[in-house]
């Protein structure tokens, strides 16, 4: 059953794509703090308005790959972050920040059941037909403790949430014990270095330790998109603090078939510079019995 209802809270998902375009430029561009709230209103705003232009650019690429887990072109197929694709069939999984549901339309051809989570109820309405779809905030995610067998997300949510250990301790709570969260995100070392895909955007114009983010206001002053930095020390402590054991971490080569130019991502400067970091982590313990299939039901 399709369930798309919109929570009053707010959280987004997609590969970063320069923020506002066309006749939406934005008034104001830096980096600087801004508040939880206005970075999650934006989000959630940004990415409803745009979800059709940004399905009509990208939408073939992710579609036609199936599963990738960035702009590199570095598929699930390939890496088997989530296991064989043999082994899928039957688990349950939740995708965070779905966007259109590219990456649980191919797990569900695997037999996997699978709900995907967005909080842009048009990117998941404009999306693939995943039969379970809810624009839920990853900050509260509407489902009973250990409800899944593996939860992930394909540049979703954590980029552009103020609270990041907020949304791993949430995964952690839905996940059962001895299942696996994976996740990609732009990689810190991309924050040092210009949006340009060229080798002109080899040259380093701000440090790896800022970590105001980069913001954008509209023509009325308001926060319109927000994308936060991390570094790397600050990814792995979130999932250890959060209560994770680490266990993989992959950063991804472009992949040689992949002419895809993607905001600041391309051929030419991704074959010198990671532009992707994913991280997989275990929560410790041993699976109890499998859980109910009404546990993954949203609570109403």
């Amino acid at each position: 059953m399709v369930n798309l209802w919109s929570p009053d809270s707010e959280q987004q998902h997609g590969f970063y794509d320069g923020g506002m375009t066309g006749t939406d430029s934005p008034s104001e561009v830096g980096y600087f703090f801004v508040s939880d709230r206005d970075a999650s209103r934006a989000a959630r705003t940004w990415w409803d308005t745009h979800a059709d232009e940004y399905l009509h650019e990208h939408g073939d690429f992710l579609t036609d790959h199936g599963f990738v887990w960035g702009p590199e072109g570095l598929t699930e197929s390939q890496a088997q972050l989530l296991g064989p694709p043999q082994s899928l069939a039957g688990q349950r999984i939740l995708e965070i920040g779905a966007g259109g549901a590219q990456c649980s339309a191919w797990l569900v051809a695997q037999g996997a059941q699978v709900c995907a989570t967005d909080v842009a109820v048009h990117m998941l309405a404009s999306g693939q037909p995943v039969p379970s779809r809810v624009c839920a905030d990853a900050l509260a995610l509407p489902f009973h403790d250990e409800s899944f067998d593996q939860v992930f997300t394909s540049f979703g949510a954590l980029p552009f949430v103020f609270d990041a250990r907020g949304v791993h301790r949430e995964v952690h709570r839905v996940l059962r014990p001895g299942g696996h969260w994976t996740f990609s995100v732009t990689h810190p070392a991309r924050w040092m270095f210009p949006d340009d895909p060229t080798e002109h955007g080899m040259t380093i114009t701000r440090s790896y330790f800022a970590r105001e983010p980069y913001v954008e206001r509209d023509a009325q002053g308001q926060v319109a998109y927000v994308e936060f930095h991390r570094t790397l020390a600050d990814h792995i402590n979130d999932v250890i603090a959060a209560g994770f054991h680490l266990d993989t971490v992959v950063e991804p080569q472009w992949q040689a078939h992949n002419n895809q130019v993607w905001g600041g991502w391309g051929p030419v400067r991704g074959a010198l510079l990671p532009g992707t970091l994913i991280i997989r982590a275990k929560r410790p313990g041993r699976p109890a019995s499998p859980p109910d299939a009404s546990t993954t039901d949203a609570r109403s």
